[in-house]
């Protein structure tokens, strides 16, 4: 850089004339320049820590292809972001597919597992190429002994290092002779990592890793197709088909194939039929590789044998499936009749003296019943898997109960002649609503309208309140808030902008607290049209860069929260998980930089205390969530397989039954009874069995007392 500059000192400086020699150099190093500068210049004016930059100078630079320069701009860019696995990863791959220098690929390796021993990937590249180049047995043992003592995040890290260790081993062995040393020791191996899955990573992930027994099945072929021990690989499959594999119709399949290749017909037979009777998958395909066995191999009383088996198997599972559709259709059913008492309940349940819950001026319900409510905190492992579901399962009834009322989502439904008539004829008083001209949304100018909800009831004058909040964004064409008959906010309204770029800006308002509670900003969608929309804006998958903290005491703020992060990385996001009221529920999101930063983090925040709670910290892995009309539609077009059955939000507290243990013994009486078990059965006939009752009937009942 600054070329022009030293060779003009070059000249002032000289008391003879430039040589021609310099001057030509010069001049082509300036041609040289010229394709670099965009690149430096970048650089000098990125701030750290310069990855994409970087990103871009490599690709330019391996496109040209001088190694010398390639490797140094590796370099340059690993000083600013030595904590980048992949960065890492990419460096030393290179290394070992162009340069291969020994001494050069194995130091890069090293340093690359020293600033970043987390990523198992790093290790896998080490271990490869100290077997690529020939290091002392010795050394790669203990290279491999150092990675199981790294620290990884993920139970399936130590299983992907254990399989890399292994192959290595076995490329040791000379399968030639009968037994060997190396042969000894890769057996050896392969107990040491069944044993240390079971042991070690079970009790620190609460998951094996390995939940198909991938190691012990490559044991299995090892032992049967390169040692011809069979009976070895058969206990190992059978020990694989004990640890809850055995309802899998591709594991049994699996072990078929290889008694096919390496063992005989009557063990292969006998596997079959095993299959078929504990398969619960895909019995009828396991059914058919029976019968086809038979076709080929099996005599008359073994066809017979064959035929009896499968039909009866694929009776029995026809049968079961009957059963789980139709105790499907029942608990579909009851959630909807639940889900429609809970409607009713709320729509015409007038509050009583001595109630709790506190009516307003008007009679309405109050809102202020929800910031009165004791803040519970959940309970949980620190995981994040079920937190996200919750707070969309929270924004999804909000919109359900909308969608119920007015047959759509953001859009709003004209009165009802119905309704008018009977208000008329019984002479009522003309309302607030009334006053309030009706005005049907055009569903043209959803782009340029969003749906605000979660608004205070108390709220005087929201249509002002409104368009003064949003009047930030854009220009505010009209506010539409929804009142009900008697002339009360509902706590929602519409907000439409002169044009789309507002409309956009004010959904960043989203979760904005508004009166002391978080105001919720969404698109303006037809659901009729756009089933599949969803109100839920944050992922549901594995996020390395993002941390779930929960046990954080109530009264801590966002600020407080990320000053305490900035000391572990570069904090991009804290999200504090909040209920309707804007209370903090004492869990939060941190979003890092990269995945090292967040790794870091987890290490030195998990267990740590403040203010006298212990917090617990991990990386954010919500599970991934299925809508139920995709599941509906899934089970349309597949076959009904038996499983345990549970609500849509799985086998959690609200799936209690709410039912009284006096009445479960009487319940359980009669039915034992009924099946012929019950020790002394009373003379006199069992009492009828109650009709069972919902969870809003029990509701009900506690409010009026």
């Amino acid at each position: 850089m600054d070329m022009e500059t030293t060779f003009a000192e070059y000249e002032e400086w000289s008391e003879e004339p430039v040589p021609e020699a310099v001057i030509k150099n010069y001049r082509k190093a300036l041609q040289q320049m010229e394709k670099y500068k965009p690149y430096e210049e970048a650089l000098l004016v990125a701030e750290t820590p310069k990855l994409a930059e970087y990103q871009g100078y490599i690709d330019f630079e391996t496109k040209a292809g001088d190694p010398a320069r390639i490797q140094l701009t590796y370099e340059r860019a690993l000083a600013d972001n030595c904590l980048v696995p992949d960065l890492w990863a990419r460096y030393t791959q290179y290394l070992d597919r162009q340069l291969k220098l020994k001494e050069l690929v194995l130091s890069a390796h090293e340093r690359a597992i020293r600033n970043c021993p987390w990523t198992v990937k790093l290790w896998n590249q080490y271990l490869l190429a100290m077997e690529r180049h020939q290091v002392e047995h010795q050394l790669i043992s203990e290279t491999f002994e150092k990675a199981l003592n790294a620290g990884f995040i993920q139970a399936t890290d130590y299983v992907e290092i254990w399989q890399a260790y292994l192959d290595y081993l076995r490329r040791r062995v000379d399968f030639t002779q009968d037994s060997s040393k190396e042969l000894e020791e890769l057996r050896s191996a392969f107990a040491q990592a069944v044993e240390y899955l079971k042991q070690e990573v079970e009790e620190r992930f609460s998951e094996s890793g390995d939940p198909s027994c991938i190691i012990m099945q490559t044991w299995a072929r090892i032992e049967a197709r390169l040692c011809n021990n069979m009976q070895k690989a058969r206990e190992l499959w059978d020990s694989i088909m004990t640890k809850g594999n055995a309802k899998y119709a591709n594991m049994w399949l699996e072990y078929y194939n290889l008694e096919r290749a390496h063992g005989d017909t009557q063990h292969c037979r006998k596997a079959l039929h095993r299959a078929v009777q504990c398969t619960s998958d895909y019995p009828e395909h396991v059914c058919e590789v029976l019968l086809m066995l038979e076709r080929i191999d099996g005599t008359l009383e073994d066809w017979d044998a064959a035929v009896q088996k499968t039909e009866s198997r694929l009776a029995r599972v026809n049968e079961q499936r009957v059963k789980a559709a139709e105790k499907e259709a029942a608990v579909t059913e009851q959630r909807k009749q639940s889900r429609a008492e809970k409607r009713a309940a709320k729509k015409g349940k007038k509050p009583k003296a001595g109630d709790k819950r506190k009516a307003d001026a008007d009679g309405e319900w109050g809102q202020e019943e929800e910031a009165d409510q004791p803040i519970k905190r959940r309970k949980g492992d620190g995981s994040g898997d079920t937190l996200a579901e919750e707070e969309e399962e929270e924004e999804e009834e909000e919109a359900e109960d909308m969608e119920t009322e007015t047959g759509l989502f953001g859009r709003n439904m004209p009165p009802k002649a119905d309704s008018k008539a009977k208000e008329s004829a019984a002479g009522a008083a003309p309302s607030k609503w009334k006053e309030t001209p009706k005005v049907i949304h055009d569903s043209e100018k959803d782009n340029v309208t969003v749906f605000v909800s979660n608004l205070s009831y108390s709220m005087t004058e929201p249509g002002a309140t409104l368009k003064e909040l949003f009047s930030t964004c854009g220009e505010v064409v009209e506010v539409r808030p929804i009142f009900n008959n008697k002339g009360n906010f509902r706590g929602y309204s519409y907000v439409e902008f002169k044009e789309e770029k507002a409309a956009l800006e004010a959904l960043k308002l989203d979760r904005r607290n508004v009166d002391g509670r978080l105001m919720f900003v969404s698109p303006c969608v037809d659901k009729t049209k756009h089933p599949g929309f969803k109100v839920f804006r944050y992922s549901t998958a594995l996020e390395k860069h993002k941390l779930f903290i929960s046990g954080l005491p109530f009264s801590y703020t966002k600020e407080e929260l990320e000053e305490l992060c900035k000391a572990h990385g570069n904090v991009k996001d804290v999200r504090l998980v909040t209920n309707r009221a804007g209370r903090s529920k004492g869990m939060a999101y941190v979003e890092f930089e990269n995945e090292a930063q967040a790794s870091q983090a987890v290490l030195k925040m998990d267990g740590l205390v403040i203010n006298d709670y212990t917090i617990k910290v991990a990386i954010s892995n919500p599970p991934a969530r299925k809508s139920e009309k995709a599941e509906a539609a899934g089970r349309a077009s597949q076959p009904m397989v038996p499983r345990q059955i549970y609500g849509a939000r799985g086998k959690g507290r609200t799936q209690l039954a709410m039912v009284p243990r006096a009445l479960q013994r009487q319940s359980n009486l009669a039915a034992k009874a009924e099946n012929g078990t019950a020790q002394n059965p009373p003379a006199a006939p069992a009492p009828e069995e109650p009709k069972k009752m919902s969870n809003a009937d029990f509701a009900r009942l506690l409010l009026n007392k």
